[in-house]
C-alpha cells in the first residue's frame, strides 16, 4: 500500500510536549516508524526519510489508523497554482504560496477566513481574467496574518482593459482591486502591483502594518480614473510605511479610523494626500492621524481635508508634518467643507469639527495656474490649529478663504 506520495511532514508534535518546557527548535530526520516514535518528543521539525519517495505500511489485517498524530500548532505548507485550489484548501494551511496563479474573469482570489498565523506568499505574476464586475480581485482576512511576495513577483491587474476615463462614475463597470476587511493584527509587505482598474486597496480592519508596498497605475495617466491607492474606514491602527504610487487620485483617503500613520510615502500623478469626505456615513469620525515624511509630485492636490455641506462628523489631532510638495495643479493646501454630490459649493457648513489639526513643514511648489493654500470653514467648525514651517509657492494667492483659524494663513 502507499500513502502519502512525496511526504514531507513538517509538525511541531505539540502532544508529546504539552507537560514540558519548551525545546530549542530542533529537526530530526527519521528513516524508520519505531525512530520516529521513539525520538519525535525531542524534535520541533521531523522529516520522514523514505526510499524512492513514498511512505509504505506492512500488511495486517487489523482496524488501524496507520498514522496517527496530534499535538497544537501543527504546520502545513501548501502551493496553490489555481484560485479554486486556493480557495478550497486554504483553511487547512499555515504556508501558502500562490503560484503564478490566473484568476479566471469575474472570480475573486478569496482568501477570506484564513487559519491564524498563515502567511501568503506571491510568486510569479498573478494575473485577472477580463469581465465588467464590482470586484474585488483579491478578498483577504484573518487574524495575524503574513503577505509578502517573492523575489521578482508581481501582481498585474492589466486595468487598461478596463480603463476609459470614467473610472466608477460610469462606462465599463471595473473590479476594485484588494478587500481588506477584517484582516486584523496583519501585514502586507514588499507587493508590486501594476495597474489596478480603479480602486486599489480599500481598508477596514484593526492594526494592519502595509510595508514597502508599490502600485504602479502609469500607464493610466490618459484614461486611468478614481485609481485611488489606499482607501481606509472604519479601521484602528493602521501603518503604511514606505508606499510607492502613481495613480490618478488619492494617494490616501481616511474616510473615517483612529490612530492612523501614513510615512516615507512617494504619491506621483493622483489627487494627493486626502481626509475625506468626511460626513453622510455611518461613521464620520477620524482620530489621531499622522500623514509624515512623504512627497507629493505632479498630483492635483498635496495635503487636502474635505467635508461634506450640511452633514455631521469630527476630523481632529490630524498632523502633516515634513511633507513635500512639487508641480501640484490644483492646491497645495485645502480644507473644504463645502462638497455636495462630489463637488464643491463654495458654501461651507459647519456641521462637521475639524479640530486640532497640525500642519507643520509642508513645503513645496504649486503650478502658476493653480492655489498655493485654500481654506474654506464653517463659522467656528475650525479651531486649534498649528501652523509652522508652511512654505508652499507659485501658484495663486487665494482670496476667497473663510473662517480661517487663529494661526493659519492662506497668504504663506
Amino acid at each position: 500500500m502507499h500513502f502519502l506520495q512525496n511526504a514531507f511532514v513538517a509538525a511541531t508534535m505539540g502532544a508529546a510536549l504539552a507537560a514540558a518546557a519548551p525545546l530549542e527548535k530542533r529537526s530530526c530526520t527519521f528513516t524508520s516508524a519505531s525512530a520516529a516514535k521513539s525520538g519525535k518528543s525531542s524534535c520541533t521539525t521531523i522529516t520522514l526519510d523514505v526510499v524512492e519517495g513514498e511512505t509504505t505500511f506492512g500488511y495486517k489485517e487489523w482496524k488501524g489508523p496507520l498514522i496517527s498524530m496530534s499535538g497544537t500548532d501543527i504546520t502545513r505548507s501548501c502551493t496553490f497554482t489555481s484560485a479554486s485550489a486556493a480557495k478550497s484548501g486554504k483553511s487547512s494551511c499555515t504556508t501558502i504560496t500562490l503560484d503564478n496563479i490566473e484568476v479566471p474573469a469575474g472570480e475573486t482570489l478569496d482568501l477570506t477566513g484564513l487559519k491564524k498565523g498563515t502567511t501568503v506568499i506571491f510568486e510569479g505574476e498573478t494575473t485577472f481574467g477580463y469581465k465588467e464586475w464590482k470586484g474585488p480581485l483579491i478578498s483577504m482576512s484573518g487574524t495575524d496574518i503574513t503577505v509578502k511576495q517573492a523575489s521578482g513577483a508581481k501582481i498585474n491587474c492589466d486595468g487598461a482593459r478596463w480603463w476609459d476615463g470614467k473610472g466608477s462614475n460610469g462606462g465599463k463597470t471595473k473590479p476594485k482591486f484588494f478587500q481588506a476587511h477584517k484582516l486584523d493584527e496583519s501585514s502586507i509587505t514588499g507587493l508590486k502591483i501594476y495597474n489596478t482598474p480603479v480602486q486599489g486597496f480599500s481598508i477596514l480592519a484593526d492594526h494592519l502594518t502595509i510595508t514597502d508596498v508599490t502600485i504602479d497605475n502609469s500607464a493610466g495617466t490618459s484614461k486611468g480614473h478614481n485609481t485611488d491607492a489606499f482607501d481606509i474606514g472604519q479601521s484602528t491602527y493602521i501603518t503604511i510605511d514606505g508606499a510607492t504610487v502613481y495613480n490618478q487620485d488619492d494617494c490616501l483617503a481616511i474616510n473615517s479610523g483612529e490612530h492612523i500613520t501614513f510615512t516615507n510615502g512617494y504619491c506621483d500623478g493622483g489627487h494627493g494626500l486626502s481626509i475625506g469626505s468626511i460626513g453622510g456615513r455611518s461613521d464620520n469620525t477620524v482620530n489621531d492621524v499622522t500623514i509624515s515624511n512623504s512627497k507629493v509630485l505632479n498630483s492635483q492636490n498635496g495635503v487636502r481635508i474635505k467635508t461634506i455641506y450640511g452633514k455631521t462628523g469630527t476630523v481632529e489631532n490630524v498632523k502633516f508634518e515634513d511633507i513635500t510638495l512639487s508641480d501640484i495643479s490644483k492646491y497645495g493646501i485645502v480644507v473644504e467643507q463645502d462638497y455636495e454630490n462630489g463637488s464643491p459649493t463654495g458654501t461651507p457648513t459647519n456641521g462637521v469639527k475639524v479640530e486640532d489639526i497640525t500642519f507643520k513643514k509642508v513645503t513645496g511648489s504649486v503650478k502658476s495656474s493653480g492655489t498655493d493654500i485654500y481654506i474654506l470653514c464653517g463659522s467656528g467648525s475650525c479651531s486649534n490649529w498649528t501652523w509652522s514651517g508652511v512654505d508652499v509657492t507659485g501658484g495663486k494667492k487665494s482670496s476667497k478663504c473663510k473662517n480661517v483659524p487663529s494661526g493659519a494663513s492662506c497668504s504663506d
